[in-house]
């Protein structure tokens, strides 16, 4: 069993308490709606490219900007919930959202240029991600962080409520619709957030500056390497979530609301193999678990590349994709819960956060690029099978010593 590489929360292995579970339910109910705004713009991707008559680069850099910003965002929102905890930054971060979200529904989407504007704005909501895991992680013992962590990371489901509802609001009832509707939800969590949040008893305050906390975290070894793990696992996730929809219609003709059914599933799938990610990795360790999900998305990939009949190879490889994506992702955070300091959780998951959003924001950049250029997906595919060939190899090399020599240091 790993162990963390400084103190503890004063909360055991032998007492949960159950105040844990409902701080985690309401953190993960959190996540999920911050992603959902995130992503409102992924599904309209299409719909933006035919009536403001947008290049596929400049479709691609729509869907991609709220993206990156997003990523960037966490590493001060991350260090920022170390010092703060989440009972002030979830109530905070999902207000602010609020401000992009009505932006756009209301005048923001008449030209590429508001567009993105609303886009990089609407980032705010991907920080979300780096205020949970720190908010989570103080509450549970290290022998179930994983699964904790895994069980808050299915909030990134949110995106799939954004493409089962988007296009369907827009077409029913007008293109401000469903930005109404999401910052009506946001202002209610936020309320309820400030009110029934509660820091985990014994969380540690870093004393240190900002400045001085995320150069110390720089230097940590954990920080560099979940982030080039998560820069594949978690951004595969993103990249997908934010482009399927794009591919699906381009490569394969389908219909608007076809595509953003087809990406809902893929993502739904991802959000339920994260826990189980997470859960693994408590019993088998996090190593395995990564490695085995690195070896699917590299043989997917090559599957995928050539682009063969949706039914049933095109489908298979992208639904076994989501599955290592999701495992992978919870893999990485269990690894992080585990292995940081207690005092630097918020810094490090900001930075992974980061390391994991940035390698969502390149691939549909990537993608529609190729695509423009060769009229093929084929390139972009083999690139991620490179990629995936790539971290499977450090996995089982540098990180796999990383750890047990790690855990031959706790045991003695």
């Amino acid at each position: 069993m790993l162990q963390p590489s400084t103190q503890h929360s004063e909360i055991t292995s032998q007492s949960v308490p159950g105040r844990a579970w409902l701080m985690l339910a309401l953190a993960t109910l959190g996540f999920a709606l911050n992603f959902w705004a995130w992503a409102l713009l992924s599904p309209l991707g299409p719909r933006f490219k035919d009536s403001l008559d947008l290049s596929s680069f400049q479709q691609s850099l729509l869907v991609a900007v709220p993206v990156v910003v997003g990523s960037l965002g966490r590493i001060p929102v991350g260090a920022l919930t170390d010092r703060f905890g989440g009972r002030v930054m979830f109530p905070l971060v999902s207000a602010a959202t609020i401000v992009p979200v009505l932006y756009l529904g209301l005048a923001g989407h008449s030209s590429l240029t508001a567009l993105l504007v609303g886009g990089f704005l609407l980032g705010i909501g991907g920080t979300a991600f780096a205020v949970g895991v720190p908010f989570t992680s103080a509450w549970f013992p290290p022998e179930r962080r994983g699964l904790a962590i895994g069980i808050f990371g299915a909030g990134m489901g949110g995106t799939a409520i954004s493409a089962l509802t988007t296009v369907k609001l827009v077409d029913a009832y007008g293109m401000a619709n469903p930005f109404l509707v999401t910052a009506a939800v946001l202002a209610v969590y936020a309320v309820v957030a400030a009110l029934l949040l509660r820091d985990a008893p014994g969380r540690t305050v870093p004393a240190e500056s900002l400045g001085r906390r995320m150069a110390a975290t720089c230097k940590l070894g954990i920080t560099w390497q979940a982030s080039a793990l998560y820069a594949v696992a978690f951004g595969g996730y993103v990249a997908f979530s934010v482009y399927l929809p794009t591919y699906l219609k381009t490569g394969y003709g389908l219909t608007q609301a076809d595509a953003a059914n087809r990406m809902a599933g893929f993502v739904l799938l991802a959000v339920a193999m994260r826990p189980m990610g997470g859960w693994l990795s408590d019993r088998l360790g996090p190593v395995k678990v990564l490695a085995g999900s690195l070896a699917v998305v590299l043989a997917g990939a090559l599957a995928q590349s050539p682009t063969p009949a949706l039914m049933p190879v095109g489908t298979i490889a992208f639904l076994a994709m989501a599955a290592a994506l999701g495992a992978g992702s919870g893999a990485v955070f269990a690894l992080v819960a585990f292995l940081s300091p207690a005092n630097k959780v918020g810094s490090v998951t900001g930075m992974v956060g980061a390391a994991g959003g940035l390698g969502g924001f390149l691939p549909p950049l990537v993608m529609g690029t190729l695509y423009g250029s060769f009229g093929s997906y084929a390139i972009g595919l083999i690139l991620l099978a490179a990629v995936a060939a790539a971290a499977l190899a450090f996995t089982g090399t540098g990180l796999s010593h990383a750890v047990s020599r790690r855990a031959t240091a706790h045991s003695h």
